[in-house]
Parts: C-alpha cells; structure tokens; sequence
C-alpha cells in the first residue's frame, strides 16, 4: 500500500526540529506503530485459539492478522466507530 502525506511548511519545519530526517521519521513511525498493532492482533488471535480449544492454522504473523479478520475476531478501526455510534 502507498500512502501520501502532505505538510504545511510550518508542519515540515516543525518536524525538521525533532529529527534529521522527515521521511525516514515518517516511515519508522509508521511501521512501528503497524508492528505493534500486528503484534496485538497475533495476541488476540493466539488467546481466542487457546481460549477456546481451536487449532491455530494459520504460520506466521502476517497470516494470523488476515485470519483474524476473515474470522471476526478483530474489527478496523472504522468498523469499531461505526459500531460505537450504532451502539450510542
């Protein structure tokens, strides 16, 4: 997936003062905090599993997350607030 962003000038100087790389920043920023989530979703996955007596047949992170989903046993962000405003 790509993904844009786009800064003011302000914005760009503002992070040009915390690091000396806007875009390495960026993109450390952004996996790290997909590298947390993905190690959550594997700790959910993983304990519904054992929590319920069911094989795990998924290898891997990366498959664990998409099987999550494709089970429901996860839900996007969106889905969450959708949800919550349903519920409200």
């Amino acid at each position: 997936m790509d993904y844009r962003i786009t800064l003011t000038e302000a914005e760009n100087k503002a992070l040009e003062f915390i690091c000396a790389d806007v875009q390495e920043w960026i993109d450390y920023t952004i996996h790290n905090r997909s590298r947390i989530a993905i190690d959550e979703i594997c700790r959910i996955y993983t304990e519904y599993k054992l929590n319920n007596d069911e094989p795990i047949t998924v290898v891997g992170k990366p498959a664990m997350v998409l099987a999550a989903f494709q089970e429901g046993l996860i839900k996007t962000g969106a889905e969450r607030v959708e949800d919550h405003i349903k519920n409200n």
